[in-house]
């Protein structure tokens, strides 16, 4: 399926998303202090993306990953909080995509930020059945790698970095739907 085509059949999704929300306030501060996206999503032609900064950590369970680990991978991002409500409703989507997308060799990997404890972050993942490591960063330093892309108060956010390790895509805000992430992987793929 071409780019276009591929488009032409994610906007009517993304359109019926924010139909599907305008009744509510898409863009606003939470009690938290974040700022809640309204599942925009952002697709980057090639000669308009920029490799992020520095993303790297030790995992909720420990380990040390890093982005540039995956070189020559296509890694879905994905910025949340335990504490956030719209991370906790797209948690379902993500981690079907995850299951979906893992074995086509996608890497997932999570920042959870603003927890101020990693266990309530590992019991959010448990609880939910995340399949993916996240990096425990309390500080959003990690978020800073995406300056231009996101802004370190839009939780959740996703974000797509390419197999050439550019950023390719975002979504800002609550994932709308498993298949529009699988449907951005795609065009992100090409």
């Amino acid at each position: 399926m071409s780019p276009a085509s591929r488009l032409r059949r994610l906007l009517p999704v993304v359109a019926l998303a924010l139909l599907a929300t305008a009744g509510c306030t898409t863009t606003g501060t939470g009690d938290q202090g974040y700022v809640e996206g309204d599942g925009v999503i952002t697709l980057l032609a090639p000669n308009q993306r920029h490799v992020p900064g520095t993303v790297s950590g030790t995992t909720l369970e420990g380990a040390k990953v890093s982005l540039a680990s995956y070189a020559g991978k296509v890694v879905v991002i994905n910025v949340w909080g335990s504490w956030c409500p719209p991370c906790r409703s797209e948690a379902a989507a993500l981690s079907a995509a995850a299951r979906e997308l893992m074995p086509q060799g996608v890497v997932f990997l999570g920042i959870n930020t603003r927890d101020t404890s990693s266990d309530n972050a590992l019991a959010f993942q448990r609880a939910r059945g995340v399949p993916y490591p996240s990096i425990f960063d309390p500080g959003g330093r990690n978020l800073l790698a995406f300056d231009g892309t996101l802004s370190p108060n839009a939780i959740p956010s996703t974000v797509v970095i390419d197999a050439q390790g550019r950023v390719a895509a975002s979504i800002i805000g609550q994932l709308p739907s498993t298949q529009t992430l699988v449907d951005v992987v795609a065009d992100v793929k090409k």
